[in-house]
């Protein structure tokens, strides 16, 4: 591998690995919302949003973080009053009890209507229009949780302001506009091979993924699936076992995210829970195992470029859960530090595929604290299994015999043969009694 496809790479890992506060739907509206503000110059008088059904299902039920309010109602009033584009996915960094109020009385006001994207097949689409005394004011995000395809005022769009956004979904998908292509041996070749020192950067994502676990064993969150775990009753059924702590520790961090807390995670692909996801079971792994800390740093290579792999022929929101995608990346990073070559490590993937692939995304909420624990636990599983040499081969299901036909093979069901089950889920989730 050349040292430019190396620094590309790195490249695109900073670029899919960011801090974020917050369920990054609702963050990337209220992005869109204070974008549209700032180019408006005041505090809008009304805020007009046109969602894409994928957005608005990953926003309905999870918690604002510094609100104790959950859904998009809040998020957007607090884009309007106190948000900072610049900060992107930590858009409300601001927030205090004062911004909550002002925002509730926003609310109460009647200033907000937010309607169905019925005409854009981008699954990742926001169209934020604020008005204020005879003026107005447009941004529009898609197909990335921060990428800005259109900026106007008063109906005259701005320099710079309208960018090429290729209509990937017409393909199924919204891939990646930019990046290298990559494979799973690419993926293992770049994290095994390239100076350690030029990888350091990725130990950011232990550091905040690891107090938002602290966050969630502190306080009560969510489900308190984590701490749970943590009990003396999860003690006495899980014991005190690796996998025990690989799990209780992820699920700390899901708890805390999911309800609100005000912590900042490091998201992978525009998703907090899949950051947490490629990343504490390996950090949680390589300590109880000992491994070394260049050992560690090369696995969570392994792992968040697994996960962006496979996200670029998926898209960003799709009707598969994406602690599917998370979890095979951290399988891939347990394997590579129980000692597994790349041989294995393919093996852990294709267990992996031919496990979890169909787990539904049902929107962001506290429960997601339960998949993750599904898809880390079946990470674990797939992991021991390789190291046996035992995979699931391509007589069964799903699986190829090539392991990047076999990722292709679960992208292609996410992104194409699921979408009548995403417009099912909405349905439902849209149409339940009160």
């Amino acid at each position: 591998m050349t040292k430019d496809e190396q620094q590309a790479i790195i490249a695109l890992i900073k670029k899919q690995v960011v801090p974020a506060i917050g369920c990054t739907e609702p963050m990337a509206v209220a992005l869109c919302v204070a974008k549209a503000t700032e180019l408006l110059g005041t505090v809008p008088e009304h805020v007009t949003l046109r969602l894409s059904a994928n957005i608005l299902k990953n926003a309905m039920g999870v918690g604002i973080p510094g609100t104790g309010m959950i859904g998009l109602p809040i998020a957007v009033a607090l884009g309007a009053l106190i948000g900072r584009p610049e900060r992107e996915l930590e858009v409300l960094c601001d927030c205090d009890k004062a911004a909550v109020e002002r925002g509730k009385q926003f609310i109460a006001e009647n200033r907000i209507t937010i309607t169905l994207e019925e005409q854009d097949p981008d699954k990742l689409y926001i169209n934020a229009l604020v008005t204020s005394q005879g003026h107005e004011a447009e941004a529009r995000i898609k197909t990335h949780h921060t990428h800005f395809v259109w900026l106007a005022k008063d109906g005259q769009p701005l320099e710079g302001g309208a960018q090429a956004c290729p209509d990937a979904s017409a393909a199924g998908g919204e891939e990646a506009e930019d990046g290298p292509s990559l494979t799973l041996h690419k993926v293992y070749e770049f994290a095994t091979s390239t100076d350690v020192d030029d990888l350091r950067f990725i130990l950011e994502a232990k550091r905040l993924n690891e107090a938002a676990a602290m966050s969630g064993l502190r306080e009560n969150y969510g489900h308190q699936l984590g701490k749970t775990m943590c009990s003396p009753l999860g003690r006495g059924i899980m014991g005190d076992s690796i996998f025990a702590k690989v799990l209780s520790v992820t699920s700390c961090a899901c708890d805390a995210r999911m309800a609100g807390a005000m912590v900042p995670v490091m998201s992978n692909s525009g998703s907090g829970n899949q950051g947490i996801c490629a990343t504490m079971p390996v950090v949680v792994f390589a300590e109880e195992n000992h491994n070394t800390e260049e050992e560690l740093i090369r696995a969570l290579i392994i792992s968040n470029l697994t996960a962006i792999y496979i996200k670029q022929t998926l898209g960003a929101l799709s009707a598969l859960c994406g602690c599917v995608v998370a979890s095979t990346g951290s399988s891939c990073g347990i394997t590579y530090l129980m000692g597994g070559t790349y041989e294995q490590i393919s093996y852990s993937v294709k267990n992996m595929i031919a496990n979890l692939t169909g787990m539904i995304c049902d929107g962001a909420k506290p429960s997601c604290a339960l998949k993750l624990t599904s898809g880390v636990s079946t990470a674990v599983l797939s992991a021991m299994l390789a190291m046996q040499h035992k995979y699931v081969s391509s007589q069964e299901g799903i699986i190829d015999d090539d392991v990047d036909q076999s990722i292709h093979n679960l992208t292609s069901i996410g992104s194409r043969g699921m979408d009548e089950t995403d417009r099912f889920v909405l349905d439902i989730m849209t149409h339940k009694t009160k």
